[in-house]
């Protein structure tokens, strides 16, 4: 999979929906931007957070995503690694699966 590519298609999806929808696109544009604000829990946190949530909810472009904004957070793949264990905790097989995406994503997108 080429993650920058898909990645970019999906932001230009989501850009198109927002321009039939503003309401919902720009509330839900506020609401990412709320939630992953730099706070008590430091950005980085809270983005290998939402990608622990993405892998177990089996969100492949949540996934794309995340690693994304973990890496332009300072992550490493080790971090990475160690947010995919507590993925698979948490969500069994299917999130040893898209984990390992997880990493394939960290890889590309950090090259």
């Amino acid at each position: 999979m080429d993650w920058s590519k898909e990645l970019e298609g999906v932001q230009n999806a989501m850009m198109a929906f927002g321009q039939g929808s503003p309401a919902v696109g720009e509330g839900f544009n506020a609401l990412h931007h709320a939630a992953t604000a730099e706070g008590a829990i430091p950005v980085k946190h809270k983005e290998l957070q939402a990608l622990a949530i993405g892998i177990t909810k089996q969100c492949i472009n949540c996934i794309g995503f995340h690693v994304k904004a973990s890496i332009d957070a300072g992550a490493t793949r080790e971090e990475i690694a160690e947010t995919v264990g507590v993925a698979i905790l948490m969500g069994g097989g299917p999130s040893f699966m898209y984990g390992i995406k997880a990493l394939e994503a960290y890889d590309a997108l950090k090259a």
